[in-house]
């Protein structure tokens, strides 16, 4: 699209959550450090070499990209390097297993994927050994020359609207802001909320377990919680402003087909309240704001939907199908999406040219979708489009590639990216506002993480909570063991750990069950270990031999947050 040819201009806020629980110590393959290896390799490598790549063509990508303090802190961990070697060895091996055996069957297609593969490997062992390894720091340098602003999360993505004690939030969002200045060196403007989960200033009671016999009181709104540590901003789903028919959470649009919710209706509001600018959040009667930024439903839609939208084109490479042993990829989407065993080979020739008419297609929506939005010719639309950036390159492939060339169109035309800091620039908040409690999971709430299912793990993460900030209470200020701070602050490491909402989502999408119920049982557990070392310590004036063992082996193995303070 040319400069010409692209007539409503205004702003285009792309938005990326990077995010991975804390698995690293905790099982490598099929669940653990594997997740967080394929996610560097497939989504935060590829993204980073587009965006070096377009700054390199003079094209400045002006992604605002959310990095969870939970991922930081592995990315930054020396035993991530240790894991990522070792994947990309194996990788290389199964390379190089497969095209001895498609070319045994005489499957010279197949064999050319593995050259394929073996090629991108190479690629990436390239661009590590450029950044010495040093992920953070290349998204760093980007935001320090201006071509990306980082944005921080809850410290481990806990799911803010259900924990039960406000000092849960507090700790959530301190350590969160802590994390960022330590790794990015500037203190953070915005947030990506965990799963857009808002909740407002309202009379709330725990929804079970020993908490909900507690009597109702007046808790306050997340903005509120924001404010409080310097957080300015954050970004909520459509429905949560506007109302109407919720979208569903892009990871579930990933499971198998049989799992997938139906296919929602995306509408376009440009009624008197709509996703096209942001506004103030205010709750009544409470203390601080923020400001929102809502997701646009056309735009979005097209992109992560599998079912509907770019990744589920036949030629583009499919997810589910992968070859043992390596668990590589060699076919496409084809038109039998459900049938794994129908599926044709990939052919990357032809899945890139694809990539080229999906990113004039998009920037034709995103045109008309600001020409429709504009209400005034003085106050041009802002389209926020935020989604995991696991969904380019992990789940998609080709996700990279077209979010590259998207950014090379839309420098010839006349809508313009800018983050979302750059965007309050031009894109004043004109209204104040109070939202509605939510989530951009399946149906608008929070049923994706509090259901039957989850119940007991909610009873787990109330309990301790309930644990842990009595204890806190009791503690004299100063003084005693000298265990008793280490001691402490490993307790809330596995506070935040079990609060991780990636627990009860795994249960709940049956995609790792097993694991996610493991972890909660052992992060509990743990906590509860230390809370009766800590009041046992109390009790004697001393601790141990084996308490400073036994400390010292949790320690590391949940070597997180080493500046915790949880009082």
């Amino acid at each position: 699209m040319s400069r010409h040819e692209s007539k409503a201009g205004g702003t285009f806020s792309l938005v990326l959550h990077t995010h991975l629980p804390f698995v690293l110590n905790h099982g490598r393959w099929p669940h653990g450090a594997d997740w967080l290896n394929e996610a560097a390799t497939e989504s935060y490598i590829p993204l980073l070499d587009a965006a070096q790549r377009l700054v390199r063509e003079g094209v400045s990508p002006k992604w605002t990209v959310g990095i969870s303090p939970v991922l930081a802190e592995q990315l930054a961990d020396p035993a991530f390097q240790r894991e990522l070697r070792f994947f990309l060895e194996e990788r290389f091996r199964a390379c190089r297993e497969n095209r001895k055996e498609f070319l045994r069957h005489h499957q010279d297609a197949l064999a050319r994927l593995a050259d394929f593969w073996e090629e991108r490997l190479t690629k990436v062992q390239g661009f590590l050994h450029r950044l010495g390894g040093d992920l953070l720091g290349a998204f760093r340098t980007l935001e320090a020359e201006g071509h990306l602003e980082l944005l921080t999360c809850a410290a481990t993505h806990g799911y803010l609207p259900l924990l039960s004690r406000e000092e849960s939030l507090r700790l959530q969002l301190q350590t969160a802001v802590e994390a960022h200045r330590r790794h990015f060196g500037r203190e953070p403007r915005g947030i990506w909320l965990p799963e857009c989960a808002y909740r407002p200033r309202a009379e709330w009671v725990a929804p079970l377990g020993s908490a909900s016999k507690r009597p109702p009181r007046i808790r306050p709104g997340l903005e509120e919680l924001l404010s409080e540590v310097g957080l300015e901003y954050f970004v909520t789903d459509t429905h949560m402003i506007v109302g109407g028919r919720p979208l569903a959470v892009s990871r579930t649009q990933f499971l198998p087909p049989r799992e997938r919710p139906a296919a929602p209706s995306v509408p376009m509001a440009v009624g008197p309240r709509n996703p096209y600018h942001p506004y103030r959040v205010v709750s009544e009667g409470g203390r601080g704001s923020a400001i929102v930024f809502a997701r646009d439903p056309r735009t979005t839609f097209q992109v992560w939907s599998r079912d509907f939208g770019y990744p589920g084109n036949p030629w583009y490479l499919e997810f589910h199908k992968k070859h043992w042993p390596g668990g590589l990829r060699y076919w496409r989407v084809s038109e039998n999406r459900g049938d794994l065993g129908a599926k044709e080979i990939y052919d990357p020739k032809v899945a890139a040219g694809r990539v080229g008419e999906h990113a004039a297609h998009f920037l034709g929506l995103l045109d008309d979708t600001l020409r429709a939005a504009v209400r005034a010719p003085e106050a041009p639309a802002l389209v926020c489009a935020p989604y995991d950036a696991e969904l380019f390159g992990h789940w998609w492939y080709e996700g990279p590639a077209w979010l590259e060339e998207v950014n090379r169109l839309m420098a010839r035309s006349l809508i313009r990216p800018r983050t979302l800091g750059e965007s309050l620039a031009v894109h004043e908040p004109q209204e104040s506002v109070s939202l509605q409690e939510g989530s951009w999971g399946d149906g608008g709430d929070h049923r994706v993480w509090l259901n039957p299912e989850t119940e007991w793990v909610w009873e787990r993460i109330y309990d301790a909570e309930s644990s842990f900030f009595d204890l806190v209470a009791t503690l004299p200020p100063e003084g005693g063991d000298l265990l008793i701070p280490r001691l402490l602050a490993q307790a809330g490491r596995e506070l935040l750990l079990l609060q991780a909402s990636d627990w009860p989502f795994l249960i709940t999408t049956q995609s790792a069950r097993d694991y996610a119920e493991r972890r909660v049982t052992e992060h509990h557990a743990v906590l509860k270990q230390l809370l009766e070392m800590i009041q046992r310590v109390l009790a004697t004036g001393r601790h141990s031999s084996e308490d400073e063992l036994i400390l010292g082996e949790i320690e590391q193995t949940d070597n997180l947050f080493p500046n915790l303070s949880v009082v």
